[in-house]
């Protein structure tokens, strides 16, 4: 049966996942990257070897990033993995053009007014990083083990609406697929569905 995406939504951007570049696999090693953070420093994924890693895709205007910043589900999720010695990139994917600079002091200040704790803030402008992993929607996350490897691709969560009152039912996936990794258990999910907002590659 064919899904109809209300027109509503695609006006908006906001497609619940559509397959539009090659992703990076589960069970593989992560692609590298190498850029800028929004303080203007280089950023790379080897820095962080020998760490567990949450790459998460951001987008202040997406009514389902804003569900899970407004509704303190993203903040709180960072800080928990903080807590377990995790690292936390952000990922701000955006088409190559306009400022660069006054792009990222605006991340930067949203972020900090939303109380949210990543560990860097790559700005990622022109798309290479989320054009190599794959990454479609505002949020997609992954988690990637310390040798490297892609362990975790998806969704932040269980409840793909826009709604923040839904965060209190559902299962955050990235919690979990990070207690099952420190665990030493295999992911109850290791792959799911990303939901949100499409990301901008131009």
């Amino acid at each position: 049966m064919k899904r109809t995406i209300p027109s509503s939504l695609i006006a908006a951007g906001m497609l619940l996942a559509g397959a539009v570049h090659a992703e990076a696999v589960v069970g593989q090693q992560a692609p590298a990257f190498s850029g800028t953070d929004s303080a203007g420093k280089p950023v790379s994924l080897s820095q962080f070897k020998g760490k567990y890693v949450v790459m998460e895709w951001i987008n202040p205007e997406c009514p389902f990033v804003k569900k899970h910043y407004d509704g303190g589900n993203m903040p709180g999720t960072q800080k928990y993995a903080a807590g377990k010695g995790v690292v936390w990139v952000a990922v701000s994917t955006s088409a190559d053009s306009g400022d660069r600079n006054a792009k990222a002091a605006a991340v930067n200040d949203w972020l900090k007014a939303k109380g949210a704790a990543p560990t860097v803030t790559v700005m990622d402008t022109g798309g290479a990083i989320g054009r190599a992993y794959g990454a479609r929607t505002t949020p997609h996350m992954y988690l990637i083990d310390p040798n490297g490897k892609l362990v975790y691709a998806g969704a932040i969560d269980s409840k793909p609406t826009a709604n923040p009152a839904d965060i209190k039912t559902a299962t955050n996936y990235v919690v979990q697929a990070i207690d099952d990794s420190l665990a030493g258990k295999p992911l109850a999910q290791a792959v799911t569905k990303p939901y949100g907002c499409s990301v901008k590659y131009g």
